[in-house]
């Protein structure tokens, strides 16, 4: 590989480095070869039970997959009842696809906000305003 591709490979692989990875506590997730596994390929950055950082358990309100990636996908996924797999693969593909920044911005946004009620309620479960998005 030559030029501008290798360079923005190498700046990938270099931004890589710095992502965090978290799951949820799920046992075949933590199955001992499992988080081994994870802990030499990620360091300290793996957010998991029996990981380094361990995610609060029933947390799915802080998790941006579950509070929204996962309903938003499955409504527009759906909402023309596919009836294939080829069909239900290409609205999959295409309702990603879709997801603009301004999007996931919102969602950070919101993240951050639970996060901060989280903090300053010290742990009190959330009240339904602020799953609004």
């Amino acid at each position: 590989m030559r030029g501008k591709t290798f360079s923005e490979i190498a700046d990938l692989y270099d931004a890589c480095l710095e992502l965090w990875f978290q799951q949820d506590g799920t046992t075949c997730h933590t199955a001992r070869a499992t988080i081994d596994l994870l802990k030499d390929t990620l360091g300290d950055r793996l957010i998991s039970r029996f990981g380094p950082v361990n995610w609060p358990p029933r947390s799915c309100d802080l998790t941006p997959l579950d509070y929204f990636l996962w309903g938003y996908v499955k409504s527009l996924v759906y909402a023309d009842q596919p009836q294939t797999l080829d069909h239900l693969e290409d609205n999959i593909c295409r309702v990603t696809s879709d997801i603009r920044p301004q999007m996931l911005e919102k969602v950070i946004e919101n993240w951050t906000s639970r996060l901060d009620y989280i903090r300053a309620s010290r742990g009190s479960p959330m009240p339904e305003i602020i799953f609004k998005m």
